[in-house]
């Protein structure tokens, strides 16, 4: 199964009313397939906008991420369930993206200038480069068009 990031704004409820909202989410993330990876409350703050939901309109939110595992034919499902929930302001559910993978030079980017190999590389590309590019003096003008 893909992995996914869930992102939800909670309106703002006290935290019993909070723990259960949380616990309905993930039921229904195991409800349709799914498994949770992790789970992250990112706080309670202002939004950036404020955003209306369900005939409110919300100037603060709880932010949580949830990490989870679900079959791609189960995320419509998810949006459209969370869409009617009347206690999510936000959702979104993006695909995860691995880091990407590195090697580290530091070693060689430590090197003087004159020993690393990308510098040993530029050098070479330039005394290798065309000379056909500069001016001719053979355009049959007297002198150089470009000069101020």
């Amino acid at each position: 199964m893909i992995t996914y990031e869930l992102c939800v704004l909670f309106r703002i409820m006290p935290k019993t009313e909070l723990a259960s909202v949380v616990k309905r989410t993930a039921n229904t993330i195991f409800e349709n397939g799914g498994f949770l990876r992790k789970l992250e409350h990112l706080g309670t703050r202002d939004m950036p906008h404020k955003t209306s939901s369900h005939g409110m309109v919300h100037h603060k939110a709880s932010y949580f991420l949830f990490e989870l595992n679900v079959p791609p034919t189960s995320v419509e499902k998810l949006m459209d369930e969370y869409f009617r929930d009347v206690d999510i302001i936000r959702r979104r559910i993006y695909k995860k993206q691995e880091p990407p993978q590195f090697t580290c030079t530091l070693h060689e980017d430590t090197l003087p200038p004159p020993y690393r190999k990308s510098v040993q590389d530029l050098i070479a590309q330039a005394k290798k480069a065309d000379k056909s590019q500069q001016y001719d003096q053979k355009t049959g003008l007297d002198y150089y068009p470009f000069q101020k």
